[in-house]
């Protein structure tokens, strides 16, 4: 095999190697250039280092970077390294890496080149890239405006006293208008602006040329192989341009935009892949972190160069690299093996290799056969490793597939369950099916607690309606069946009728009462969080005249801008409202949902690190109360993806490692899940759930009733267009295809036990002691202080 073994012009990547134990490329598999760190803040480091270093040899050339939420720890490392440049300690990390600590770089001579921006969008909204390239890079690195290359929709094309409302309305762009003949007045004002618009994207072209192309570009990687926004399908030639884009990518934007209802008619004006790789010696960097992106990453590195993936146009650039995460690199074929090769007994391993085989032969494990295992990457050498312990091997491993299915079937008994979850809807996502086998066994205890209130989800539209139905109610209902009033118990009574009526209004089919309940529980938490829960007595006018101001915001705001934190506070009470609906429908009842609200989470762009008394106290106060024997979370054990997820998942493990201090108590499990946006390899779990099509029904039919706030899939998942409910169902069903591969449709059709002959879905989840948990997010414990 080839290798490039310290081939790198470039001191970073060579100190990369070296530190990693990795070559840079593994040809001919490989065919871009690629270096793997642990985790997310080292791939910011790394990267940061790579710029810096790239800087100081070419002070004059041309610069593009990356928006939104990849590039976070590059900013931060990037702004840290400049700002304490002469310290002892940052020399000591440039000689490290081999950059000239004598040598600190002054930004202010490059040339800054705005990667792309969506279109239409205001330049002074905060959600548009033109806004984030002038906070984060501009003024925080350095760079000289006057010498940046920036993309403000706001002036394209636009005469005196225009705006782009006037123009563009909420109908979107028609871009047939470029060849058909335009119908009216205001549709040959739009044949104009875009006619402008595309001869600025050809005058950026030709100024971004005539600087010699870009100098060092820094992207990320779409879920469809995007750079920039080079879409699926993009030439590898093409250039600056307004185009539309694809499902994958305005599911991608759609957190940005405030939903994919906006993300979905925005067009995008976007440098070209023939833009990027113009100049041959370009450096162009791709940084990718988490397991979502590993397929996507694979592809670009492993696959040809074609249309089909964009950044695999890269392959054609000599000082082109990936620079990305163990678990965005876990399907790079040759690395996985090299993984395995240095510890071939490595029980984990051999049974994932022989679980790989018999999923690309397409045969049971029962039937696997060497010459089929041969056919995976690192078959020969689990053969080799095995020689004549091949048959044993394979009858272990299903009978551990085996073991894993009965153990789905053993209910908790005798157990105290502390559920916790980033978002409302998680738990159910991640593990309802499993949940509903054991959850009125009154031989366990359930407490259901969501540490973020999620209001990110929530959209303009939805609000507006609430506060209608509000208005609605105010005017219909008794004050004392929303007031609020100082008494603790009254009040929660209160809001436990709100929901049990909405319960009644789903059983009889009665639209105009959920309504009423949804509006009273609106009217209640907007004289909470707006009139301090002070009692109104007879005068309601208060309340009355906040509403007024709730419609007109959410009527005039701009989709996705960040909302003031009382705004914040009301939509995520809105979602919490949601998760108590969900626990009503199965008998719990408000006591038993607790809504932790945890600070780090506050809607900014670069969510906070959890904090020990901010976020981990409150939790650990919380587990002191209940002492639990199972703690469930959203196991990611790498910061990508969500982030949400992962830094809840971190003060979870804090709050646990302090409980365990405390109380000495080492005996609780922790049960990890993911939901739509990771899947569990069989062999990661421990747990394999049966699941039945009621079952299933069940899943998609609460979701339904209980997240309204989730039914029109505005912030959706880039893999499946529709509600989560209905893409959680189709990864059942696809574990299902897994296990019924893997195991036999003979063995799940004749097993004794009803539940698995009527499986239709499995539920993979891991059971794992505290010091497993531990090691699983010890990486990054010096994160949280």
């Amino acid at each position: 095999m080839e290798t490039s073994l310290l081939s790198s012009s470039s001191a970073v990547e060579r100190a990369l190697q070296e530190q990693y134990g990795q070559q840079d490329r593994y040809a001919p598999r490989e065919k871009l250039r690629t270096l793997v760190v642990e985790n997310f803040p080292a791939l910011g480091k790394v990267t940061a280092l790579r710029f810096l270093e790239w800087v100081q040899a070419h002070p004059d050339w041309s610069v593009a970077l990356p928006t939104g939420k990849t590039p976070e720890h590059f900013i931060k490392w990037t702004a840290h390294l400049l700002h304490t440049w002469e310290s002892q300690a940052t020399r000591s990390l440039l000689e490290t890496y081999g950059l000239d600590p004598a040598k600190k770089p002054d930004l202010s001579r490059l040339n800054f080149i705005q990667i792309d921006e969506f279109y239409p969008i205001h330049g002074w909204q905060t959600n548009s890239f033109y806004h984030y390239v002038n906070r984060y890079y501009l003024e925080p690195f350095g760079f000289d405006p006057k010498k940046a290359m920036l993309i403000n929709p706001d002036k394209i094309g636009l005469r005196d006293g225009e705006t782009l409302e006037q123009i563009w309305g909420d109908d979107g762009i028609d871009l047939s208008l470029r060849t058909r003949a335009a119908r009216t007045a205001l549709e040959r004002r739009r044949q104009q602006l875009i006619a402008e618009v595309d001869d600025f994207c050809s005058d950026y072209e030709r100024r971004i040329r005539a600087l010699g192309g870009i100098g060092f570009f820094l992207g990320g990687i779409g879920p469809d192989g995007h750079i920039g926004f080079n879409v699926r399908g993009s030439d590898p030639y093409s250039t600056t341009r307004l185009c539309e884009t694809n499902y994958e990518t305005q599911a991608a934007a759609a957190g940005d935009l405030g939903g994919i209802e906006v993300s979905g008619k925005r067009l995008v004006i976007t440098i070209g892949l023939g833009t990027i790789t113009h100049h041959p010696d370009t450096t162009a960097l791709v940084i990718a972190a988490g397991e979502a992106k590993a397929p996507i990453v694979q592809a670009a590195v492993e696959g040809e160069a074609g249309n089909q993936v964009p950044a695999s146009s890269l392959q054609g650039l000599k000082n082109a690299c990936f620079l990305i995460t163990t678990g965005a690199a876990k399907c790079l074929v040759e690395r996985r093996h090299l993984q395995y090769a240095a510890d071939p007994t490595v029980a984990t391993e051999q049974r994932r290799i022989m679980i790989d085989a018999a999923l690309q032969a397409q045969a049971p494990l029962a039937r696997l056969t060497p010459a089929q295992t041969e056919e995976v990457r690192s078959g020969p050498l689990l053969l080799a490793t095995l020689g004549e312990g091949f048959e044993d091997s394979r009858q272990g491993v299903q009978a551990r597939l085996q073991e894993k299915v009965q153990r789905g079937l053993v209910n908790p008994k005798g157990e105290r369950i502390f559920h916790t979850a980033p978002h409302h809807d998680d738990i159910m996502l991640g593990y309802l099916p499993y949940l509903l086998q054991f959850v009125h066994d009154p031989a366990n205890s359930h407490t259901f607690n969501y540490l973020t209130s999620g209001f990110n989800a929530v959209t303009n539209d939805f609000m507006a309606e609430r506060i209608y139905w509000a208005q609605a109610a105010l005017v219909a209902a008794a004050r004392e069946t929303w007031q609020v009033g100082g008494d603790e118990a009254r009040d929660l009574a209160m809001r436990q009728r709100q929901v049990q009526r909405y319960l009644d209004g789903l059983a009889a089919d009665d639209e105009a009462l959920c309504q009423r309940q949804v509006g009273l529980r609106t009217l209640t938490l907007v004289q909470q969080i707006f009139t301090d829960g002070a009692p109104l007595g007879a005068d309601t006018a208060a309340v009355q005249a906040q509403l007024a101001t709730l419609a007109d915001y959410f009527a005039h705001t701009y989709p996705g801008k960040k909302d003031e934190p009382r705004v914040q506070q009301l939509k995520g009470a809105l979602r919490e409202w949601e998760a108590e609906v969900l626990w009503a429908h199965l008998g719990f009842g408000l006591d038993k949902v607790r809504h932790e609200r945890l600070g780090f989470y506050k809607g900014d762009i670069f969510t906070e690190e959890p904090e020990v008394n901010r976020d981990v106290k409150p939790l650990l106060a919380r587990l002191l109360r209940e002492k639990p024997t199972i703690v469930t979370v959203a196991f990611d054990p790498e910061g990508s993806g969500p982030d949400t997820h992962y830094k809840v998942m971190q003060a979870v493990a804090e709050a646990l490692r302090l409980y365990r201090e405390q109380t000495g108590d080492n005996q609780v499990r922790v049960w990890g899940y993911r939901n739509v946006w990771y899947r569990f390899h069989p062999e990661e779990t421990d747990l394999i759930v049966p699941v039945g099509l009621g079952q299933i029904a069940e899943l998609n039919c609460l979701f339904m009733n209980a997240f309204a706030s989730q039914r029109e899939a505005s912030f959706p998942s880039y893999e499946y267009q529709g509600p989560f409910s209905e893409l959680a169902a189709a990864i059942l069903v696809e574990q299902y295809q897994q296990v019924k591969q893997l195991l036999g449709a003979e063995w799940l059709q004749n097993h004794p036990d009803p539940r698995v002959r009527a499986a239709r879905g499995f539920q993979y989840l891991v059971d794992m002691d505290l010091d497993t948990f531990f090691s699983k997010t010890r990486v990054l414990k010096q994160s949280i202080g």
